[in-house]
């Protein structure tokens, strides 16, 4: 988001600047003058290399692009693409761990847009909610604060009486129907058939570069 927003983002950040308020307040606007899907423009957020999946010759990708394509497209395949992600880490989380995910909590920064709670839903097909305050590392703290000193009996007592969800955004049918249709027949397949080709690119540039 850093990195479009200092890119890509330059009407925006004027128009913020007059206005007095921060530029991602109007980037919902780009979202929501995209279709999901961003028309084909699909991007995999590997631009930080991992260790094992990735691994760490892997880089970012994006494949479909065509002249159609704005920032705008750009911009929302960007938070498609981290939904993917995020999706699959969860899935692969579940096979592990045996436990169903119901519902999706997102805290942070993007908590604050509702496009990117509603794309959220949307990509895991399921409910997403928001929580009242979007500073939840704050909110952890206080909460171990207040079960330290004794202001609640214990975490459970805590988290009840200190938070609750304030948003929540439902699937859209057709729009989980295409997220669906891409995470399983195009984003799942892109890292395995990109690897050879970042091991590649990695030898060739030296980027990134071996520990």
């Amino acid at each position: 988001m850093s990195w479009f927003k200092r890119e890509f983002a330059q009407n925006e950040n004027r128009l913020a600047s007059d206005r007095g308020i921060d530029a991602e307040d109007l980037f919902d606007d780009l979202v929501n003058s995209v279709p999901a899907g961003s028309s084909g423009l699909m991007l995999q957020p590997y631009w930080s290399p991992g260790l094992k999946i990735p691994g760490p010759e892997a880089k970012g990708a994006i494949i479909g692009f065509g002249d159609v394509h704005t920032r705008a497209h750009l911009y929302r395949s960007i938070l498609e693409g981290l939904a993917y992600a995020l999706r699959e880490g969860a899935e692969r989380t579940v096979r592990r761990s045996g436990v169903k995910i119901n519902e999706i909590r997102v805290a942070g920064g993007g908590s604050q847009s509702k496009a990117a709670m509603q794309l959220t839903a949307d990509i895991f097909g399921l409910p997403a909610s928001n929580p009242h305050v979007y500073e939840a590392s704050g909110l952890g703290a206080a909460i171990d604060a207040a079960v330290g000193v004794g202001l609640h009996p214990n975490f459970d007592a805590a988290v009840a009486a200190m938070t609750r969800t304030s948003l929540t955004f439902e699937p859209i049918p057709a729009n989980q129907e295409i997220y669906n249709e891409l995470y399983q027949r195009v984003y799942l397949k892109m890292y395995p058939v990109l690897k050879p080709l970042y091991e590649q690119i990695r030898e060739i540039t030296g980027y990134p570069p071996n520990d």
